[in-house]
């Protein structure tokens, strides 16, 4: 399979949530991230194509960034090996200056 990324990605150890923007369902949780998407376990399968309005809330540590706001397109989505949850992976395309910012540094404490 080809490798299409431009940026490294990182696995995380902290507790990263995915919420719509708009409804405020949890999507689920980041399992790696880099600075043009993520891979996200949820319990509920997501449709490829799908684009979303997502709040990336960060659930531990009391550092500066605590939320990023940003437009994702899920690309791919597989049911997990239980058959109780999936994996997905999102694009980032939409991403405002100051957002993008705090995402930045998120980052940099992954």
């Amino acid at each position: 399979m080809e490798e299409r990324r431009q940026h490294s990605r990182h696995g995380t150890e902290m507790q990263l949530e995915v919420f719509d923007l708009n409804s405020g369902q949890r999507l689920g949780r980041i399992v790696d991230l880099s600075a043009d998407g993520f891979m996200l376990f949820s319990d509920t399968p997501h449709t490829a194509d799908a684009v979303l309005e997502c709040r990336l809330v960060c659930t531990s540590g009391s550092d500066a960034v605590q939320e990023v706001h940003l437009g994702a397109d899920c690309l791919w989505s597989r049911p997990g090996a239980d058959g109780q949850h999936c994996w997905a992976g999102f694009h980032i395309i939409d991403l405002a200056e100051d957002q993008a910012k705090a995402l930045e540094s998120l980052l940099a404490r992954l």
